[in-house]
């Protein structure tokens, strides 16, 4: 797996934007399999929800990154995304006219990803592995 590097070039440096993540990844699936442009177009726009959405939720109430690392190979994005906080993510129940905001995120990632695992770590935190897989880029219909 490819692990975040860093402006500086430093294989140890993490995202400390979404942007950061997002320009990474972009630069990662522009070098990566060969796809015709509006294949490439497609994924890359699904991939890039699912990193924008991943770090934001690190970044705003995870505690912060404490992993990242990507790679893109024939199947697709493989992500993970670790942070500080041990809860896990939930779904929350939209009632109408509750004007509740926010909640779209995490169905989101799943809708876009296959193979959604959520993993504690023993040290405390949490690790959210996906694979944005190339066969169901934007405009495809979804499963079930």
């Amino acid at each position: 797996m490819t692990m975040y590097t860093g402006e500086t070039g430093d294989h140890c440096a993490l995202p400390r934007t979404a942007a950061q993540a997002r320009s990474y990844v972009r630069g990662l699936v522009e070098s990566g399999p060969v796809l015709g442009s509006a294949e490439r177009e497609a994924f890359l726009a699904d991939v890039l929800l699912v990193v924008s959405e991943l770090v934001t939720n690190a970044l705003r109430h995870g505690g912060g990154i404490t992993e990242f690392e990507a790679e893109v190979g024939a199947e697709g994005l493989r992500l993970t995304i670790g942070d500080a906080r041990s809860e896990f993510p939930t779904v929350r129940p939209r009632e109408a006219g509750a004007g509740v905001v926010g909640g779209y995120g995490w169905p989101l990632v799943a809708r876009l990803s296959q193979h959604v695992t959520v993993t504690p770590v023993p040290a405390g935190g949490k690790r959210i592995e996906v694979l944005v897989p190339l066969g169901l880029a934007a405009g495809e219909p979804l499963p079930g």
